[in-house]
């Protein structure tokens, strides 16, 4: 008889319900615990009524995220009409591309968390879930891992897999004029109709903005324009979105699902690059190749002939950065809407978006100077391209805008940030100075190190066997980690951003749970081959 696997799953968003999901097709008995911090298991951290509201979009669609137990349409279109409603949505418009808010998506991946841990106990699986629960450490044994709560010491475990999501600044860090970010206590604050100063431009500042405006006033659709009314008692509330560059993200746009393969950019021409002398120009040069078959004429617009990996991100930018980022956002948003009423696809949108999935593949083994390069040039391209946002949240900024309520502040390269009790002031290099009395940092996730695990015993020895950032394996596991080594597995996102930049959003969820539960078997059958 197959003696029953005991592995601890500590976090419940998405990546332990996936990392749950494909240990259960792995064919082997488990006896799985589940550990959940906050009071609701499987909803996640993005998704939850503490960093969300119902005006906050999931930038990801039924049709993009990977199924559980059925897919995310089909567990919308079984809610009561009701429970849609509550959350603006007409079930006689559900479909597979629509952006929902992020509270629904979280009471999607709870509901399919707790159908998965039906399944699993009626085939015979062991399931415990303690919500409530946060794991303080993670010790070690002869027969295996350890997980410490304030109650008790749970284990042994043959597996532990850390599955704790984005880690960001705690509520008690924020004052009444200052959010570390917008998870930090935000949504439960009463903001004053003061001038408000957010930090970044990508979704989580929108999100910021509209956490803040939702206060003072409503959007109303009317004749199929957007409006923001603002209270009368608010017509002191000014927002101010800011970033180095001053553009605003553009709109989500249509293109084929599951990706169509690409020619140039594949994996074995990427592996070749690393082995010349200028492995970032030698894949610069696949890329060029790329786009130009897929989109000659944007590549003969742009000049990409005589471009390279440094010129490229700033002729890419050039239009967008002289134009008012307003008008372009409006005329990108007409562009994108008929795209998707048309169903047509931007060669090079959709060129790109792919590209940067296989190119995040030689990131980690890139020279240190060609790393450099490109995290200050590429890297920005990418993110512009992928992190693209919903529609409805271009027409929200757009609404704010035309009520005069939302401004936009080119920071530049070299500024001062200073904080003081009430205010918080900007200072350009021209000398020109801000000042805010509510700021919000919105600049989203920043990589971690191993100084940040807060599991000290799993800090102290990664630090001791010299590893400043934690080392994993394809499935994750840890490597040269004492007695951590093939045992715990680290799928916190924020601790392998610093290999993979472009390792975020449900599917990498999906994926790093896949490798973790491939790893299991494969651990089992060597053990059983020796």
């Amino acid at each position: 008889m197959t003696a029953r696997r005991a592995v601890a799953i500590i976090g419940t968003g998405p990546t332990g319900i996936y990392s749950l999901k494909h240990l259960l097709g792995a064919g082997l008995p488990l006896d799985v615990t589940l550990y959940e911090r906050g009071p609701r298991a499987g909803i996640g951290m993005p998704y939850s009524p503490q960093t969300a509201n119902k005006s906050m979009l999931a930038n990801i669609a039924s049709i993009e995220i990977p199924p559980v137990v059925s897919t995310y349409l089909e567990w919308l279109e079984a809610q009561p009409p009701a429970r849609l409603a509550s959350y603006g949505l007409d079930p006689e418009d559900l479909d597979d591309r629509q952006f929902t808010p992020r509270l629904l998506l979280g009471e999607y991946f709870r509901d399919q968390l707790l159908d998965l841990v039906e399944d699993a106990r009626a085939a015979g699986h062991r399931i415990a879930i303690h919500e409530n629960t946060e794991v303080l450490d993670i010790g070690t044994g002869e027969e295996g891992l350890t997980a410490t709560t304030l109650a008790v010491r749970d284990g042994p475990f043959d597996r532990v897999i850390v599955a704790t999501g984005h880690q960001f600044p705690d509520v008690d860090e924020a004052t009444r004029t200052y959010f570390p970010s917008p998870w930090s206590g935000l949504i439960e604050a009463a903001i004053p109709a003061v001038r408000v100063g957010i930090m970044g431009t990508s979704l989580s500042s929108i999100d910021a903005a509209m956490a803040v405006v939702n206060q003072h006033g409503r959007f109303r659709s009317r004749n199929g324009t957007l409006r923001f009314d603002l209270d009368p008692a608010s017509s002191d509330l000014e927002v101010v979105l800011m970033s180095r560059t001053g553009v605003l993200p553009e709109a989500d746009f249509y293109c084929p699902i599951p990706y169509e393969p690409l020619t140039f950019v594949t994996g074995p021409a990427l592996a070749a690059c690393l082995k010349t002398s200028k492995p970032l120009d030698a894949a610069f040069d696949l890329i060029k190749d790329e786009i130009t078959q897929a989109d000659p004429a944007f590549a003969l617009r742009l000049g990409l002939k005589s471009l390279t990996a440094d010129s490229f991100p700033n002729a890419y930018f050039a239009s967008r950065e002289t134009s008012d980022p307003f008008e372009w956002a409006r005329r990108n948003l007409q562009e994108v809407e008929y795209n998707k009423a048309h169903k047509i696809t931007v060669a090079w949108r959709y060129a790109l978006l792919r590209i940067h999935e296989e190119v995040e593949d030689i990131v980690a083994d890139l020279p240190e100077a060609d790393r450099e390069r490109f995290d200050s040039g590429l890297k920005k391209v990418f993110v512009d391209n992928y992190a693209a946002v919903p529609s409805e949240s271009i027409r929200r900024l757009l609404a704010l805008r035309d009520a005069g309520i939302l401004s936009l502040l080119t920071l530049g390269e070299d500024y001062e940030l200073d904080r003081e009790e009430s205010v918080t002031r900007i200072t350009r290099r021209d000398g020109q100075v801000d000042t805010f009395e509510v700021f919000i940092d919105a600049r989203g996730q920043k990589a971690l190190t191993s100084e940040d695990l807060p599991f000290p015993s799993l800090r102290r020895t990664l630090l001791e066997n010299g590893q400043e950032i934690p080392d994993v394996s394809q499935d994750y596991s840890l490597i040269e980690a004492g007695s951590y080594t093939g045992r715990l597995c680290l799928a916190a996102l924020p601790y392998l951003m610093h290999d993979r930049p472009f390792v975020q959003g449900i599917t990498a969820c999906a994926d790093i749970a896949e490798a973790i539960a491939a790893g299991l078997t494969t651990r089992r059958r060597r053990r059983l081959v020796s």
